[in-house]
């Protein structure tokens, strides 16, 4: 694997600045734009190569008035200072934030090999060993971040990078949130949304195992449970809690599945008092070697054809649009993002 190094701030960009550029940070002035990699409410993901070590990051630009109209201020500093603390296998890693008169930017690592949600389509749905490989990951992930008082909230394939081995790297920390005790906020993907945060109950960790749930099960049939045309109607169905398995799912994922994807949170395992572990120790993993998964020693079900260095050949194409980064004008709103 290509090692990875953080990328050197130029020295243009380590001298006092008339602007929102923090001393000692990056700008985009230390990078050369590639090419779009996705593209959301707020801003967009740029593939792009360091000018100084020449090795390839993703620049996440969220656009500062964007932010401030979707009521998003919180849920951004938040995404910031969560992937500063986080330091695991399977999730990004961020290399270093700054600002302009109008966007924020975040340095993360590049992973090459699209995601897992591309893959899911392609294969329509995966084998049983795939979904379990996958599934081990992401449960190792999820343990970390309860571990220290993380909840992610966002759970999805499309939040799921492949690396260029083929193993997971967890990315878009928008909706994570450090919550000691409980919380109330309404967030998430409907398809993937818990009843309780559905019902505006107070919930914790919990939401993170039930999402775990709709994974498994979207990656064993190809679609989630409580699919529907619209938000408000999967909301419904979500709440009715009724999961129609197909015969292909063997017992041992119908019976994990049955108490992931459950209302009743003294049933929901991973929400009981042993934790993640008994997640772990379920049937449906019984031959998984946990050490093994965790250290990456184990073999992937897919290994992405990455042919060169920033090869991003596997995301989709967008649009390409005439960006005004580093412009230095009145900054309304920088205030309000003081860590980046």
């Amino acid at each position: 694997m290509r090692q990875q190094q953080t990328p050197s701030p130029s020295t243009a960009s380590l001298l006092p600045q008339r602007s929102t550029v923090t001393r000692g940070k990056y700008s985009i002035t230390d990078f050369e734009i590639k090419r779009t990699l996705g593209t959301g409410s707020f801003g967009r993901v740029h593939l792009v190569r360091s000018k100084y070590n020449r090795l390839y990051y993703a620049i996440k630009v969220l656009k500062k008035a964007q932010v401030v109209h979707m009521k998003q201020v919180e849920h951004t500093n938040d995404e910031r200072r969560m992937l500063k603390l986080v330091d695991h296998p399977f999730l990004i890693r961020i290399w270093g934030t700054f600002q302009d008169s109008h966007s924020l930017f975040m340095v993360m690592d590049y992973i090459e090999g699209g995601e897992l949600f591309s893959l899911l389509r392609r294969s329509q749905r995966f084998p049983n060993p795939v979904a379990k490989f996958y599934a081990a990951q992401v449960t190792l992930a999820l343990e970390y971040l309860h571990s220290h008082n993380i909840i992610y909230r966002d759970l999805k394939p499309e939040n799921i990078l492949l690396d260029r081995k083929g193993h997971i790297r967890i990315t878009d920390f928008g909706f994570a949130k450090e919550v000691p005790d409980v919380t109330y906020t309404m967030c998430g993907t409907p398809d993937y949304i818990a009843p309780e945060v559905i019902a505006r109950k107070a919930y914790n960790k919990s939401v993170d195992w039930w999402s775990l749930g709709i994974l498994i099960f979207e990656m064993l049939t190809g679609y989630t449970p409580f699919y529907d045309q619209t938000p408000m109607r999967t909301y419904e169905k979500v709440l009715q809690c009724e999961v129609r398995y197909p015969n292909y799912i063997l017992p041992e994922a119908r019976d994990l599945l049955s108490n992931l994807v459950t209302r009743d949170l003294t049933r929901r395992l991973g929400n009981l008092v042993n934790g993640s572990a008994d997640v772990k120790n379920h049937p449906w993993f019984g031959e998984v070697d946990w050490d093994r998964v965790l250290s990456k020693r184990i073999d992937t079900p897919y290994e992405p054809p990455i042919r060169h260095a920033g090869d991003a050949s596997l995301f989709e194409h967008y649009p390409e649009e005439e960006l005004d980064y580093g412009v230095q004008t009145n900054d309304d709103f920088g205030y309000l993002f003081p860590d980046f």
